[in-house]
C-alpha cells in the first residue's frame, strides 16, 4: 500500500520555519528564507506521484528559486508563461500557438491570469501563478491531468494563503 505524501503540509512547516527566521533577522533576509522555503518543498510535490518533476520561480519569472534535477525551463519559456498571465485578450497567444517547457511543445487545454496547463501526448504540465510564485510542474503519462491539477493548484491555494 503506498502512502499519500502531503505536500502542503511539507511546506507549511517549511515556510513557518523560514517566517521564524526572516522576523528575527529582518527583512533584508526575507528574500533568503523565502529561497529557503521553497527549495525543500519540490521534493515534497514530488512525492505525492503525482508529478515527476517541478520548478519554482518568482512571479516574474526572473529568478528561478528551485527546480528539480534535469528539469531545465529555459528564460525565453518562462518569459512566455508570464506573458500568458498577462494576457486579457478573448483568444490568448499561448492558446492559439501553445508553449513550451524544458524544450518541449505543450498544447494549450487552460489558460487564464491563474493557471496554465498545457498537453504533449499523454503527458503535461500544470503552471500555477501565486503572489509571488509560479509553480510549474510535470506530469508523466501514467498521472491524469486532474489528479496532477489538483495536486499543484492545492499548492497554490496554500501558498496564497499564507502570502505567497
Amino acid at each position: 500500500m503506498m502512502l499519500k505524501y502531503d505536500a502542503t503540509q511539507k511546506v507549511e512547516e517549511r515556510l513557518a520555519t523560514a517566517q521564524v527566521y526572516a522576523n528575527k533577522k529582518g527583512s533584508a533576509i526575507q528574500s533568503i528564507a523565502a529561497f529557503c522555503a521553497f527549495a525543500y518543498p519540490l521534493p515534497s510535490l514530488v512525492a505525492t506521484g503525482n508529478v515527476d518533476k517541478a520548478a519554482i520561480f518568482n512571479s516574474e519569472g526572473t529568478s528561478l528559486w528551485a527546480s528539480s534535477p534535469g528539469f531545465t525551463v529555459a528564460p525565453a519559456e518562462i518569459k512566455a508563461v508570464v506573458a500568458s498571465f498577462a494576457d486579457t485578450n478573448d483568444l490568448k497567444r499561448v492558446q492559439s500557438e501553445g508553449f513550451y517547457v524544458a524544450g518541449e511543445k505543450f498544447f494549450t487545454l487552460i489558460s487564464d491570469e491563474r493557471s496554465l496547463y498545457g498537453k504533449k501526448g499523454k503527458e503535461g504540465v500544470v503552471i500555477v501563478k501565486t503572489q509571488q510564485a509560479i509553480l510549474v510542474a510535470h506530469y508523466p503519462e501514467s498521472v491524469q491531468p486532474g489528479v496532477a491539477a489538483n495536486t499543484v493548484e492545492q499548492l497554490g491555494d496554500y501558498l496564497i494563503s499564507v502570502g505567497y
